[in-house]
């Protein structure tokens, strides 16, 4: 390496520190190394105590991204991740812009990739709005000895009572999960979302990615989706599912499309997407025969037509800043749901540009939706589904109160299975095998243990839930749909709360 090329020398902000007075390598143990999926542990040979050579774990300092693998499989606890994160004197030129300049300088160039979702620092307006609670003159409900009805059904509901009714999903819990493809995850992730989603009573998406023949006996609860590169899809691929979804944006990568690299297109996800072995998936940014809303009516009849009007249409967007307007489009254009991506959303590679710029938070999203529809007298026309940034189960309630008919979890449903944020997620090298379908890897997850993780996941939200709607007085999740008035703002102006129609705490 030449003097000018450690210019450009990136200080690891994570790196593992071990406890040799804890750790057990004199006796052979290396688990640590085997587990470092990223190779930042290897392992040093030393002379131990006894006067013989061991190989003692050692840090290289060049690759940790804190996923905490290490941490948790060490059995004798011997490890420790340190963060110290790199500093500059300057007060606008900070480390991360700094570092992110040296990346593309030096060794990698090109556009920047990250996992996950949007990490900030734009405001999370969830963690503003507040319940509120019942007290003497409206008493609450104990949903312990109370009947609590959290059921729901997405799709066209009719303009009045005794109208037509078209095809609807039935949720037992107001929460889906969310599109991640094969390919992007492993084959057993989504097998541990179609059994969790069978056996609580709700649906999990397939993605773009699309609809493996080991899956299709879990149709009946599976969302298929029709994105830009049309990848897998045929007539038996939309019959064999529960709802069919025209994918025209996501959260964390608004306006753009969607690259699956060659070296994750394996056998199975070459035979699933129909696509060549070891080539780059590629979806285009737009779909090149949907250029205006009657492009889109045609493309949702088509489907529904192949179908035989039996399950809904959704189609799925971004979160944008003429939001409403593009909502009432699509819903005058015959789609029976339609999904709102926020800006959080995430996703297993994105530009970090586009994933922290581009796109605007759920929260102000769905309530514009909501009110634009209802402004129309089309609400009832279209069911809502908020995505993107949902973090917990206060998170899915507060997002009905601002209009929405249920929510899309992707993330959650990452870390319930153990992943530990550490945003690469494209690299194929997830250390807990949730985003690689790479042998030594994949063998991280057992179908089974991970659908019970995910129908733990499902159970606890549905029952916190159940206490929140109790403490508003509420026994039926119908009544909170689009009731802003249950929710108070704090530390919110005028503008913020005037656009999520909520009132200031204390008003």
């Amino acid at each position: 390496m030449s003097v000018m090329n450690r210019n450009w020398n990136i200080l690891p902000s994570f790196y593992p520190e071990f406890d040799l007075e804890r750790c057990d390598f004199e006796n052979g143990c290396n688990l640590c190394a085997k587990e470092c999926s990223f190779g930042e542990i290897s392992l040093k040979p030393v002379k131990g105590k006894d006067g013989e050579v061991h190989l003692r774990p050692w840090a290289n300092l060049a690759a940790c991204n804190a996923c905490r693998r290490c941490e948790k499989m060490c059995p004798e606890r011997a490890i420790r991740i340190t963060h110290k994160p790199g500093d500059t004197s300057h007060g606008y030129w900070t480390q991360a812009p700094v570092t992110n300049l040296w990346r593309q300088a030096g060794r990698e160039g090109g556009v920047l990739l990250v996992g996950t979702g949007a990490t900030g620092p734009q405001k999370r307006y969830f963690d503003y709005l507040m319940f509120d609670a019942c007290q003497v003159t409206n008493p609450s409900i104990d949903p312990l000895r109370e009947p609590m009805e959290i059921r729901r059904y997405l799709g066209r509901k009719p303009e009045r009572y005794g109208g037509e009714v078209g095809p609807l999903l039935k949720l037992e819990v107001p929460i889906m999960f969310g599109a991640m493809s094969f390919g992007a995850v492993n084959l057993r992730v989504q097998e541990a979302e179609a059994i969790a989603t069978r056996d609580v009573g709700t649906f999990w998406n397939t993605g773009e990615g699309g609809f493996h023949k080991k899956l299709r006996q879990y149709g009946g609860n599976t969302i298929v989706q029709v994105a830009s590169g049309r990848f897998g899809v045929s007539e038996d691929y939309m019959k064999s599912a529960a709802a069919v979804e025209i994918k025209i944006g996501q959260g964390a990568k608004p306006g753009i499309g969607g690259h699956l690299p060659g070296e994750k297109v394996s056998g199975e996800v070459s035979e699933t997407r129909m696509i060549p072995l070891g080539t780059d998936a590629l979806s285009p940014a737009p779909h090149h025969d949907i250029y205006s809303i009657e492009d889109l009516r045609q493309l949702i009849y088509a489907i529904k037509e192949a179908v035989e009007y039996r399950v809904p249409v959704s189609v799925k967007i971004a979160a944008v800043h003429n939001v409403a307007p593009i909502v009432s489009g699509i819903a005058r254009a015959g789609a029976d749901i339609i999904v709102i991506d926020g800006f959080r959303g995430g996703s297993g590679a994105t530009p970090l540009q586009i994933r922290q710029n581009t796109g605007i938070p759920i929260e102000l999203a769905i309530s514009a939706a909501d009110e634009r529809l209802r402004q129309e007298g089309i609400r009832n026309t279209v069911s809502l589904v908020a995505s993107g940034g949902i973090q917990c189960s206060s998170d899915v309630l507060k997002a009905m109160c601002l209009g929405a008919d249920a929510v899309y979890v992707g993330t959650p449903v990452l870390i319930a299975l153990g992943c530990g944020a550490c945003q690469r997620c494209f690299t194929g090298k997830c250390p807990y095998g949730i985003t690689t379908n790479r042998p030594g890897l994949a063998e991280r997850i057992d179908a089974e243990e991970a659908a019970a993780a995910l129908r733990n996941l499902l159970h606890a939200w549905g029952e916190e839930i159940k206490e929140l709607m109790g403490s508003m007085g509420i026994s039926a999740i119908e009544a909170l749909r689009g009731n802003r008035d249950r929710l108070r703002g704090v530390g919110l102006n005028e503008v913020e709360l005037e656009i999520l129609g909520v009132k200031h705490a204390g008003a």
